[in-house]
């Protein structure tokens, strides 16, 4: 009889399994081993591949043309710094991220975004951007020191970027540090008033009144509501929540059935809170002592601006925002002027989760330009202002006119002892009693038009005008109502005739 050859380990029948019965630790351990055998395989290939690719890159490192650096009528410190730049080689086209390293090692007590702002500040250039810091670090101030690692502050940049004495002014303004496509991110109040058409006070109210004003509007959020209108023929909801808060009784119902927002009536307006109340008048001294202090040291020859009030700012409206969590923001948009007026002035009160408020300035462009309007309103990058809790942000008189501001999603928010993942931010507001809808021109839909300014085309530009306003609203349709509006040196309005400046249809 012949005898039945005997079969391969991979199959699996029953009479196999009889005669073959190994231990499942023999598999295992094969596994393994060869695992590790694939694993010394793959470094060895790679260390193969290295050892070519290696020295093709170094030398076409080391060959390539370096920049000569020059130092003639430097000092030694400078010199020497030169020196070390011209060693290492910093060809124009290198990376931004190689730039920074090797300024850093220059300059390592100095902290990275700082390095970056300054690099930016030169073009890209080390050469020039050590030469600051080596000027600045050689004079009598101390060196900067490393930040402590709280959140919200940074050394001034001014400590940093060298300064030509023989043209400075205090009423000459900076120049704008932002960059095209870049993100410049402000931390100290002097940077702030420095490059922005903003101030900022940091912990601007006592602990205690600043914490129990938080909760008093904490309990309130819960039922403000997101407000909606109708943006180019869609229903659209702000991203966040909101709520108008007036100082009385009176003013709450003239809010209520006189004053247009959107092209309609709100139906949610309230009364200052015990804690808005308290704490308004100080709002009105601080405000006002910025704005002094932005007249005297940053506007031509110490002076307010054309269409600025010369009557002290007083709050007498505010509208509450909430951003629950990092994803509610509000995109780049300017401040309707209707009710406050031209180069008006607004206080801004951030508590809780701390977040940043971008600005960035508005270029003005030729009628028959064709640049697209996406590039031109990134022609001067932007700005992040961080607004810790407990922070008081002034939007100056320049702001509404010729900037555009707005509150960026954060990818990730650093959660607030008492509001969790909230911010909780006031915008006080200076109401002018002349501008009540009862003066303004009514469009031929027999309804208060809105005030706004033109900021794109060079043409015209910074003109007031009077516009319909109806078409905001969803389910109604607008009017081509147009007027140019007319105002004195101190921003109030002139009408064309003592019946509220009604065109003529």
């Amino acid at each position: 009889m012949k005898q039945a050859e005997p079969k391969g380990f991979a199959d699996d029948s029953p009479d196999m399994r009889a005669v073959v019965q190994l231990p499942t630790e023999y598999f295992s351990r094969r596994k393994q081993q060869l695992r590790i055998l694939r694993r010394h395989q793959l470094i060895l290939l790679l260390g193969l591949a290295a050892s070519f690719v290696y020295p093709l890159i170094m030398d076409a490192f080391v060959s390539r043309k370096k920049r000569k650096l020059s130092f003639h009528g430097q000092s030694p410190k400078q010199e020497e710094t030169f020196q070390q730049i011209s060693m290492l080689s910093v060809p124009d086209d290198e990376s931004t991220d190689y730039k920074l390293a090797l300024l850093s090692s220059l300059h390592p007590n100095i902290n990275q975004q700082v390095l970056l702002d300054v690099l930016l500040e030169h073009e890209g250039e080390v050469e020039k951007a050590s030469s600051s810091l080596v000027d600045t670090t050689s004079s009598s101030a101390p060196p900067p020191k490393k930040p402590s690692g709280a959140v919200g502050y940074q050394s001034s940049l001014s400590k940093f970027v060298a300064l030509d004495n023989s043209s400075a002014s205090p009423t000459k303004r900076s120049k704008l540090m932002s960059k095209k496509g870049k993100t410049l991110h402000l931390y100290a109040p002097e940077d702030v008033a420095a490059h922005t058409p903003c101030s900022i006070i940091h912990n601007f109210l006592p602990v205690d009144e600043a914490n129990d004003l938080l909760r008093e509007l904490l309990e309130e959020a819960p039922t403000f509501e997101r407000m909606t209108f109708k943006l180019f023929d869609n229903v659209v909801s702000s991203p966040h929540t909101a709520c108008f808060y007036v100082e009385g009784l009176k003013e709450q119902k003239a809010q209520k059935t006189e004053y247009i927002y959107n092209g309609d009536l709100l139906t949610d307006v309230r009364q200052l809170t015990p804690q808005m109340r308290k704490v308004s008048p100080r709002v009105q001294e601080a405000v006002n002592r910025e704005i002094a202090t932005r007249i005297k040291k940053h506007y031509p020859n110490g002076q307010k601006l054309k269409y600025q009030s010369s009557e002290p700012w007083k709050p007498n409206a505010a509208f509450v925002n909430c951003y629950n969590g990092g994803t509610e923001s509000v995109g780049y948009h300017s401040d309707q002027l209707t009710y406050l007026g031209p180069r008006a002035v607004i206080g801004s009160i951030s508590l809780g989760v701390a977040r940043e408020f971008r600005v960035r300035q508005i270029i003005p462009q030729d009628s028959d330009s064709k640049e697209k309007s996406k590039d031109s309103a990134d022609a001067e990058g932007q700005i992040a202002i961080h607004l810790p809790h407990n922070s008081l942000l002034v939007m100056h008189a320049e702001m509404q006119e010729t900037w555009k501001h707005s509150i960026a999603p954060a990818q990730a928010i650093d959660p607030h002892p008492i509001s969790g993942n909230r911010r909780i931010n006031i915008t006080y507001r200076d109401y002018k009693a002349s501008l009540h809808p009862k003066f303004t021109p009514k469009c031929k839909c027999n309804v208060p038009t809105v005030l706004r300014v033109v900021q794109r085309k060079r043409e015209n530009w910074g003109r007031y005008f009077w516009m319909c306003h109806a078409g905001n609203v969803p389910g109604k349709e607008g009017c081509t109502f147009f007027e140019w509006a007319e105002f004195d040196d101190d921003g109030e309005p002139i009408w064309r005739d003592r019946k509220g400046g009604r065109a003529a249809d």
